[in-house]
């Protein structure tokens, strides 16, 4: 009879098996639990699927687990979806584990006493913002009133420049105001990782690797920076979370075989 598989969440230092007080991924009635080989671990549970679609209920199932784990260990997060394909589980995952050691534990030690906070910043009025970049461009301001009382058709591509060159200058106010938010948190961070931002609004989308004894100075910069511009911009500063803009470990069984 075949073994059930098993779902991977994340790798951590351990020497013996044992078990976490979380609900796990999948509703096999596995508790979360490791699977060692050489002082490491796979965190994992039993499951039956193969595959998980992303939607927001499994992703949440994930972070829940690793959530749990990092308030013990430090830890490499798994990509999300990550299932043994085999009918050996236990041998495959001590296979990952042995071969790839010297990568795990010389990224445990990178990551030793260190967290991910997160930092998203908005402004809050997007329509004044507009008005900054008209007021501070001529070549924006002038095309933009020459085009006052025309119709779309006649000036179709006039509005596709206009719109190309707002977008443009958006950009560049947004990073000249992006690098002053991040001066702070630069100096205090390990690393930054700056993300994609998402809609207009946002000006910041940055995930920094802070030391653990500095998080009362980071949580500080975080209060400064709303006192000093939170009339302009919005903040959403939260953390600590597991490490997965720095790290994310993807498998690849047929590597094994």
């Amino acid at each position: 009879m075949d073994e059930l598989g098993k779902y991977l969440y994340c790798i951590i230092r351990c020497h013996e098996e044992r078990s976490f007080d979380v609900t796990p991924m999948a509703s096999e009635g596995s508790m979360v639990h490791t699977v060692c080989c050489n002082g490491l671990a796979a965190v994992v549970s039993d499951s039956l699927a193969k595959q998980y679609e992303g939607t927001r209920r499994n992703m949440m199932a994930h972070e829940r687990v690793l959530e749990a784990v990092m308030q013990e260990l430090t830890l490499l997060p798994v990509r999300f979806g990550t299932g043994t394909d085999s009918s050996s589980p236990i041998d495959d995952i001590q296979k990952l584990l042995a071969k790839r050691f010297e990568e795990f534990d010389a990224l445990l030690k990178d990551m030793e006493g260190k967290v991910e906070l997160s930092l998203k910043a908005f402004w809050h009025d997007e329509k004044a913002i507009f008005e900054e970049i008209m007021a501070d461009n001529a070549d924006i301001r002038r095309l933009r009133n020459s085009l006052a009382g025309k119709s779309p058709e006649a000036t179709h591509f006039d509005r596709i420049r206009l719109g190309e060159m707002v977008k443009q200058a958006l950009g560049h106010k947004r990073a000249n105001e992006a690098a002053k938010i991040l001066l702070p948190f630069r100096r205090l961070a390990y690393k930054t990782q700056e993300n994609e931002v998402m809609v207009d609004r946002m000006v910041v989308n940055a995930a920094f690797l802070v030391g653990k004894s500095r998080e009362p100075e980071f949580d500080g910069a975080a209060r400064q920076l709303d006192e000093d511009m939170g009339k302009r911009v919005a903040l959403r500063y939260f953390g600590p979370v597991p490490p997965y803009n720095f790290v994310s470990i993807v498998v690849n069984w047929n590597e094994l075989k």
